[in-house]
C-alpha cells in the first residue's frame, strides 16, 4: 500500500511540482507514525534529484535564494516545535493558513514575487516542511502563475535544499534514526516509477490546467493535514 501512494504522490508531483507529501504522509502516519516527518522528508530530498536530470534548465534561482535564505530560519523553528508542540496544534494551524491561502489566491489575487513574498514563503515552509514533511504549498501558490516547467524546476531545486536543511536540524535535534534512511532508500524506486509515468501525461496536460491543479493540490494538502490532525 505505502509503495503504491510513494508511486502516485511521485506521479502528481512529477505533473505540478508538488504532492509528493500529500499523498503520501497521510498513510506513512496512519501505519507507522514514528516515521514521521523523517521518512517523508528523506524521499522529498530524494525525488527533485529525479526531477531535476530531466528539467534543470528553468529554474528561478533568484526566488530559491531568497526562499532558502529565510527558509533557514523556519527550520530551526519548525525542528524546535516538533520537540515541544502537540502534533495536533501544529498540523491544524498550518492547514488553516494553507486553505486561506488557496482561497484568497484563486479568486485571482495575484501575489507578487518579490523579495518580501519569497521570504515569507520560504520562511513558513521551512516551518512546516520540518514539523509535518508538508512544506510545498506556501512556496507553489506563490509561483501558481508561472509557467508549468518553472514552476517543476524551481521547486525540485527548493525541495532538495529545504528538505536536506530540514534533515540536518531534525538530525542536529536528535529527532532522526539511521533504520528511517535505509527504508527511504528501499522506496527509492517507486519514486522512479512515479515520475517516469508522468512525463507522458506531461505532454498531453494544456498549460491553462496547471495553475488549477496547483492550487488544488495545496488545498488537498491542507485538508490531509487537518484531518490528520483531528484524527
Amino acid at each position: 500500500m505505502l509503495a503504491a501512494t510513494l508511486v502516485l504522490g511521485a506521479l502528481v508531483q512529477g505533473l505540478v511540482g508538488l504532492g509528493l507529501g500529500l499523498v503520501a504522509a497521510p498513510f506513512v502516519t496512519m501505519l507507522e507514525p514514528s516515521l514521521m516527518p523523517d521518512l517523508m522528508l528523506w524521499l522529498a530530498a530524494c525525488l527533485p534529484v529525479v526531477t531535476l536530470v530531466r528539467e534543470h534548465d528553468a529554474v528561478d534561482w533568484r526566488a530559491v535564494g531568497w526562499a532558502m535564505l529565510a527558509r533557514l530560519p523556519g527550520t530551526v523553528v519548525g525542528a524546535w516545535l516538533v520537540t515541544v508542540l502537540a502534533a495536533t496544534s501544529l498540523g491544524i494551524a498550518v492547514g488553516l493558513m494553507v486553505l486561506a491561502s488557496v482561497l484568497v489566491t484563486a479568486r485571482s489575487l495575484v501575489i507578487p514575487v518579490n523579495r518580501r513574498s519569497l521570504v515569507a514563503a520560504g520562511f513558513a515552509s521551512g516551518i512546516t516542511g520540518t514539523a509535518t514533511s508538508i512544506g510545498g504549498p506556501p512556496m507553489a501558490i506563490l509561483l501558481q502563475h508561472r509557467p508549468p516547467r518553472q514552476i517543476r524546476c524551481t521547486l525540485a531545486v527548493y525541495f532538495l535544499l529545504g528538505a536536506s536543511l530540514s534533515l540536518l536540524f531534525l538530525g542536529i535535534a536528535g529527532e532522526l534514526e539511521a533504520t528511517t534512511l535505509l527504508l527511504a532508500v528501499a522506496y527509492l524506486p517507486c519514486l522512479v516509477i512515479g515520475f517516469a509515468l508522468s512525463r507522458p501525461l506531461r505532454r498531453v496536460l494544456p498549460a491553462r490546467h496547471v495553475r488549477p491543479l496547483v492550487l488544488a493540490v495545496c488545498a488537498a494538502s491542507a485538508l490531509v493535514l487537518l484531518v490528520r490532525s483531528v484524527m
